[in-house]
């Protein structure tokens, strides 16, 4: 019988090919770039690490200079190229913007955004724009807005708060800061307030469904469309979720749509814009209700989740913005303040910038490019192709933030005279970057502010021991278990 000492060379090879696998295997021990096997790709690395896939991302972007080529599996459509590279970000952004529209794999994913402005390109995007930014522009706007932050703050938020001194429970900040956004946006977009955050904090399925939808959109991206298609057609897993979150939107907002009377409103700007050229209007207003509601909603609440966490793990920057709150404000006893005074804050402003960097609200965004290019990165992208941004992963990047990227530092975002430091967007693209930057940006710093100001000048609050506090795993980074806190009354007089 023959053996392996009759056929040295094949002893040869098969050991060869033993040392070689064993070097890979010691090779890739510090590796975080996910091995691309046959048939499947790059997909067992990316499910291994699905429960911290924005981190994972990061770790693969800083091994691989911002930029990543991902294999998916063998036809599954799965294949897309990562970035973080503000290079990259600024020319997608705005240098060639007219190349990059969301595209037809964006909509599949975001399908339950219908026409909305996330969803929108062209004609459609700029009408979206020129309307809102009508509605923004109105020199009432401001004074209405001021108005509406504070008469939520007192007549919810200050009461909730309140109730959790007295009570000596724990409150979960985030809940708190998602009812409030939620029910300040419907009244600014729907003028109905649910009154979400009250005492009895009532459970709204509108105002939870957000929570399910946006996870069940960040595991579109992370598995073949026709697993999460099949999913859906079977209503199982996570799309079971998304159908329940779309039938509870629906539920709240149609009805909403039909009670407006006024003519100044948002949604009466868009239907009389839309419906002059199109007829019915209310499927068009339900898309694009939807879409300013994920606006307002989870983005400003993630935001301050985020902030409040941060400053009580760095209990000194508590005490700068305390600070600076009586000194620019000349608080003795608690007031409101207006819009103007906000702008003083610039400690403050720095905190949210910061809490913004590390956490941005929306994690990722998704391009096509409807013609081939070459990024500034040297990458070239066939037409149609799946381009990912990985906004978390900017503000993770040593290379753009310097070594101190992960550190919480209100102070990055301040002159040496004072004032407010800005950043490009493509270095800073929480609100994301070029002619797609949002419009609400002012209005949710001024929103944030206010709130944010509030809280910390008039309650103490401690972090509830052995609570976990880390990102979700999904499109908006929520605080997975939410934010546990305890709260106290602090003497207000400074």
């Amino acid at each position: 019988m023959a053996t392996f000492y009759d056929h040295p060379e094949i002893l040869f090879i098969t050991l060869t090919a033993i040392i070689f696998c064993l070097w890979r295997l010691n090779k890739r021990k510090n590796c975080y770039s996910p091995t691309n096997w046959p048939v499947v790709g790059m997909l067992p690395g990316i499910l291994q690490n699905c429960h911290r896939i924005h981190d994972y991302a990061t770790d693969i972007l800083s091994e691989n200079g911002g930029t990543f080529q991902l294999k998916g599996p063998y036809l599954c459509n799965m294949d897309m190229l990562v970035t973080s590279d503000p290079t990259n970000i600024h020319y997608i952004f705005s240098k060639n913007f007219s190349n990059y529209p969301k595209g037809p794999e964006f909509r599949k994913i975001f399908e339950i955004l219908g026409d909305g402005i996330f969803n929108a390109d062209f004609e459609l995007w700029e009408f979206h724009r020129r309307t809102t930014l009508s509605f923004m522009s109105d020199s009432k706007f401001y004074g209405l807005l001021e108005r509406a932050v504070w008469e939520k703050v007192e007549s919810g938020l200050i009461p909730v708060l309140d109730y959790f001194c007295e009570q000596e429970t724990e409150a979960d900040l985030q809940d708190i800061f998602q009812r409030l956004t939620f029910d300040s946006i419907c009244k600014l977009v729907l003028e109905y307030d649910p009154r979400s955050l009250s005492v009895d904090m009532p459970y709204i399925p509108a105002e939870k469904a957000f929570n399910d939808a946006v996870e069940a959109l960040l595991h579109r991206h992370v598995v073949p469309e026709s697993i999460w298609k099949l999913q859906k057609w079977l209503g199982i897993s996570k799309e079971r979720k998304l159908k329940q979150a779309w039938k509870a939107f629906d539920e709240f907002i149609y009805p909403c749509i039909g009670l407006q009377n006024s003519d100044q409103s948002l949604l009466a700007l868009f239907r009389k814009g839309y419906g002059e050229k199109n007829g019915d209007s209310r499927k068009f207003l339900r898309d694009t209700a939807l879409s300013l509601m994920f606006a307002g909603r989870d983005t400003t609440s993630t935001c301050l989740t985020w902030l409040f966490w941060l400053i009580a793990v760095n209990p000194e920057t508590e005490e700068k913005i305390r600070r600076e709150i009586g000194t620019e404000l000349q608080v003795k006893n608690w007031r409101r303040f207006d819009v103007e005074e906000s702008r003083k804050l610039v400690y403050l402003h720095g905190a949210l910038c910061e809490s913004l960097r590390l956490f941005p609200p929306v994690a990722l965004e998704h391009k096509a490019p409807i013609r081939p290019d070459n990024l500034p990165s040297g990458n070239f992208i066939q037409e149609n192709a799946r381009v990912v941004i990985s906004f978390y992963s900017v503000g993770r990047m040593e290379s753009v933030w310097g070594k101190d990227c992960l550190e919480f530092k209100p102070e990055r975002w301040i002159t040496p005279a004072g004032g407010i430091k800005h950043e490009p967007s493509y270095k800073f693209p929480a609100f994301n970057a070029g002619p797609r930057t949002c419009l609400g940006k002012e209005m949710a710093f001024i929103q944030m502010k206010m709130v944010a100001a509030t809280i910390i000048y008039n309650y103490s609050i401690q972090l509830v021991e052995g609570h976990p506090v880390y990102p979700s795993d999904s499109i908006i980074l929520q605080a997975k278990h939410g934010l546990n806190v305890r709260l106290s009354k602090r003497n207000r007089s400074m």
